[in-house]
């Protein structure tokens, strides 16, 4: 399988080279040449497979060559090790629960299947990659995780200070070893440029190779295609037409989501939940692309005015808006809307959701609404103790919090505090890289 460039069609690279190089020279994301298209009898029998043989099955065409089906499948086992829950929370109505792996979020798949692609592409490698990543709160504890003493990775992640939760924070500025944090003064979005111009920086790549693992990169993106399998796998009982919403921020889950029902998995819409940075929602409605800064919510992670994966989500259907609005559709909530939704849940159903899930469901009931007789499905995409600091008086009794986050209770935040201001990150970048290599001659 090739990739080529979003911004240049004729350039075009192996998974591998997708994978190191995380972003095109041209600053393109990288989309697959072509879709591979799953045997009807595949999707027919998917209840009769295990979720790794499907795993496997649906992410091979996209990798080809470029990792044997011996070391595939290890990278699999390796990543699949929790459940993926579906629960009924109200008639026809689920949460897909994506929290159950090490770091309570969705994004732990993709970390830790892009972990084991790098670190088998870098054994050989004598020269270290960094792992440059921007986070709005999950993907910097999913990474810091995934990546933790893989040999020949550094990592470095940029977060907004003060805009991640407590835990959040903790997840990912408590490890050390491979792992750092720069607590930019700034949002989201500032941390995403940052990254993206290191990318686009070919005298920093040369002295300090970098790669990033925000969805972004193909080998976090596609892999959140498994979480859709798998809860077909699961509704396909129930012999009614499935339509999932999905807490979106920077558009990569849904989009994965949409590459799955574009290889054939039976989804009869997409739902595309948003807080208030609600650039895609005002698109589908005005079709004009206008982001507007980015507000800090209650849903953190999804606090994204410009979504990189957008633009997949384009392609996917060649720049048809028709096609589009056929298979997507987009709603906001505000805070207070997502409060009560939280409270109405759990008092109804005593089922706790997090402020994401429930931006999830808030989509999903309207869609419902005017659209009867379907299965539907919102992604629980964190536990609800990543957002106890925030989450509302009346629910923080309820949560109940995993020991394995009980832990960093007492672990120190290490982070290094600094302007979103490119000079300076690239010099701190420049810097650490020389120190790590005088202590490796050591």
């Amino acid at each position: 399988m090739q990739y080529y460039s979003l911004q240049n069609h004729q350039h075009r690279v192996s998974f591998r080279e997708a994978v190191i190089r995380g972003l095109a020279p041209d600053k393109g994301l990288y989309f697959p040449v072509e879709i591979p298209r799953l045997e009807k009898d595949f999707i027919e029998r998917i209840d009769e497979y295990d979720p790794q043989y499907i795993a496997r099955k649906v992410i091979q065409p996209f990798i080809g060559a470029d990792i044997p089906v011996q070391a595939l499948t290890q990278i699999i086992r390796e990543t699949l090790t929790f459940p993926f829950p579906l629960r009924e929370v109200e008639d026809n109505v689920y949460a897909l629960e994506l929290f159950h792996g090490p770091t309570l979020a969705f994004k732990d798949v993709g970390a830790r299947f892009m972990a084991g692609c790098l670190g088998y592409f870098r054994k050989e490698e004598e020269k270290p990659v960094t792992v440059l990543v921007a986070t709005s709160g999950d993907t910097g504890g999913a990474v810091a995780s995934g990546f933790y003493d893989v040999p020949g990775v550094e990592v470095v992640i940029l977060y907004p200070s003060g805009k991640v939760s407590d835990l959040q924070e903790k997840q990912l500025t408590t490890l050390g070893r491979n792992i750092r944090a720069l607590e930019i003064k700034g949002t989201f979005d500032d941390c995403q440029r940052l990254v993206k111009m290191a990318f686009l920086d070919e005298e920093l790549q040369a002295r300090r190779p970098l790669t990033s693992a925000n969805s972004i990169n193909v080998a976090r993106w596609l892999p959140q295609m498994f979480y859709y399998f798998m809860a077909y796998r699961k509704v396909k009982q129930m012999k009614k037409e499935a339509v999932i919403s999905v807490p979106s921020g920077n558009f990569g889950n849904i989009c994965a989501g949409m590459m799955a029902a574009a290889m054939g998995l039976p989804v009869a819409h997409f739902i595309a939940s948003t807080n208030v940075n609600d650039t895609v929602p005002r698109f589908l409605e005005n079709g004009k692309y206008a982001p507007n800064p980015a507000v800090a919510t209650l849903s953190n992670a999804m606090d994204v005015a410009d979504p990189s994966n957008f633009v997949r989500i384009l392609q996917l259907f060649a720049q048809n808006d028709r096609a589009l609005k056929a298979s997507l559709t987009a709603y906001r909530f505000t805070d207070a809307q997502t409060v009560a939704a939280m409270e109405d849940v759990y008092a109804r159903r005593r089922y706790l959701m997090d402020p994401h899930g429930a931006v999830g469901y808030l989509g999903l009931k309207k869609y419902m609404d005017s659209h009867p007789g379907y299965c539907g499905i919102f992604l629980e995409t964190a536990h609800p103790v990543k957002f106890a600091n925030t989450m509302p008086d009346s629910l923080r009794e309820a949560i109940q919090a995993p020991e394995r986050v009980m832990i960093l209770d007492g672990m120190e935040k290490e982070a290094v505090l600094m302007d979103a201001d490119y000079a300076k990150m690239r010099e701190w970048l420049l810097q650490t890289s020389k120190a790590a290599a005088t202590a490796d001659a050591k």
